[in-house]
């Protein structure tokens, strides 16, 4: 598990680049105790410092040990292209919360953390990122690169996610079709939505990932819901009304009148869901936002090592 028991928990996200940072250094840490020890997530070798060449790859704290300069050398600049690919409509944006902080997280909150947590661990791997942001319409796209300028504009559009509240609803296929056609290079790429569609649009959907896919990219679908209130319906059985929040329609009801019946449609739409994407050879992760980002950065480096 990633160790996030030193941040604190009740203060606002300010800092996107810091926090994915704090991530990908606990993960890296549970790694030690995974199926993964010994998978180089920052470089390939040293090699002793010459005179004359860039500190920048100096690695100090070997340094402190040794009292030699050592560098990390790394085997190529860029080795495997990865776009992320984010839904931005208003269902992202449940369960509403006054601040984004590490442990109160809505869908998006979740997406954007996640996301930059993988740029992160993607700039350590030497590999090229991409990001596209959709809602109804194409909010944002940028190419694949590796460079650090490019990393932070990524980075900081993310974090614009987190405090950018949305109403709009949106139609993934739509975007899916015009991302498939502006990705050229074979990719991975790594989608990020509540799935949220009509049974129409849902055809529709896995159309757009099959385009993806005869486009030769690897698709990973990270299904990103919220298990307590959008899976097993747990809310307190008092009186509520229920507004979906892109249509506007709203329901009266007792929430134990329906729980069980609720509860078990859902866990047939996983499902379904899951044998589409095993249809079309799509990975497909459920990602729960209440249990933490192992699941994504683990999803990573298994793709990786397919794509290498």
């Amino acid at each position: 598990m990633v160790d996030l028991s030193n941040l604190n928990s009740a203060s606002e996200i300010k800092n996107l680049d810091i926090l994915a940072k704090q991530v990908v250094e606990g993960f890296i840490t549970g790694m030690h105790k995974s199926p993964f020890h010994g998978f180089s997530v920052e470089f390939s070798e040293h090699k002793l410092y010459n005179k004359g060449e860039s500190t920048r790859h100096i690695d100090w704290k070997l340094f402190a040990k040794t009292e030699k300069l050592y560098t990390k050398k790394y085997e190529e600049e860029t080795n495997l292209r990865c776009h992320i690919i984010i839904d931005n409509s208003a269902s992202m944006h449940y369960p509403i919360v006054k601040t984004q902080s590490i442990n109160t997280l809505n869908k998006i909150g979740f997406s954007a953390v996640a996301s930059a947590s993988l740029i992160e661990i993607l700039k350590r791997q030497r590999d090229a990122v991409g990001l596209s942001v959709y809602s109804d319409t194409y909010e944002y796209y940028a190419p694949e690169k590796g460079s650090e300028r490019h990393r932070k504009l990524l980075i900081s559009q993310l974090e614009s996610l987190l405090s950018s509240p949305t109403s709009s609803s949106t139609e993934t296929y739509q975007y899916l079709h015009e991302i498939a056609e502006k990705i050229h290079r074979r990719s991975l790429i790594f989608l990020f939505t509540d799935m949220f569609q009509t049974s129409k649009n849902q055809e529709e959907l896995f159309d757009a990932l099959r385009h993806l896919k005869y486009n030769k990219h690897e698709v990973v679908l990270f299904h990103t819901y919220d298990g307590k209130y959008e899976f097993n319906f747990d809310f307190d059985n008092t009186p509520k009304k229920f507004v979906d929040v892109e249509t506007g329609e709203e329901i009266n009801l007792y929430t134990a009148t329906i729980q069980e019946k609720y509860t078990n449609l859902v866990s047939e739409y996983f499902k379904e869901l899951k044998n589409k994407c095993l249809q079309y050879k799509i990975d497909y992760i459920p990602v729960d936002i209440h249990k933490g980002f192992n699941e994504v950065l683990t999803t990573y480096l298994v793709s990786r090592r397919k794509n290498l």
